[in-house]
């Protein structure tokens, strides 16, 4: 009687190779940044062949675009979360303010990729697709702030400006490492959108 062959495990199943490459591609950039691995680094991460990507990802850019689009989703999610649970606009992008900071400092990988991979949105479309969508859900907010849509992009540009530095702020320790850092510093996001729409209000009046 002939033995049964025995068959190498393969590390994922083909409908999970996707995700599982994803997954790989997030946890090298959590340790090396977008740019420091490679697409052969992250199908040894995941457990399959340098070929295999190739089946889902055209390069390492088409991986780090899908990780973006994730990015972006995931950021639409929380925003949209934190502004349907008020009524005032004000309030409500306060709470968006302290809602990317919180992002930037539990998603860290994923605010990399999102902001610093240096993405061709010609190449990608969906990447423009799913910045879109993440405006759509806050630009409304801002025009019933505001008189006009150019005057609701501005303000919602210079509260996003100032929570993004305030969260690159954070997460390079300039505002220490005390477990009450990340709160202390959505708090301060907070007031600082605040500021920024009063300023608004003034300008408009």
């Amino acid at each position: 009687m002939t033995p049964p062959v025995k068959r190498r495990p393969s590390g994922h199943h083909h409908g999970d190779l996707r995700n599982a490459l994803e997954r790989a591609a997030l946890e090298l950039v959590a340790e090396k940044g977008p740019h420091g691995f490679s697409l052969n680094e992250a199908s040894r991460r995941a457990g399959v062949s340098v070929a295999a990507p190739y089946k889902h990802f055209a390069d390492r850019e088409a991986l780090l675009a899908a990780l973006a689009v994730t990015g972006y989703r995931e950021q639409r999610e929380r925003f949209a979360g934190a502004v349907s649970a008020l009524d005032d606009p004000a309030d409500q992008l306060a709470a968006f303010a302290a809602a990317y900071v919180r992002f930037a400092a539990e998603r860290p990988a994923l605010f990399d990729v999102t902001f610093y991979a240096g993405l061709d949105k010609a190449r990608h479309p969906e990447l423009a697709e799913a910045g879109d969508a993440l405006l759509a859900t806050l630009l409304p907010v801002a025009a019933r702030i505001t008189s006009g849509e150019s005057a609701a992009f501005d303000l919602l540009l210079r509260i996003s400006s100032a929570a993004h530095g305030l969260a690159v702020f954070l997460r390079q320790g300039l505002f220490g490492v005390a477990a009450d850092a990340l709160e202390e510093t959505a708090h301060r996001a907070a007031h600082t959108a605040r500021a920024l729409i009063a300023d608004a209000k003034s300008s408009a009046a």
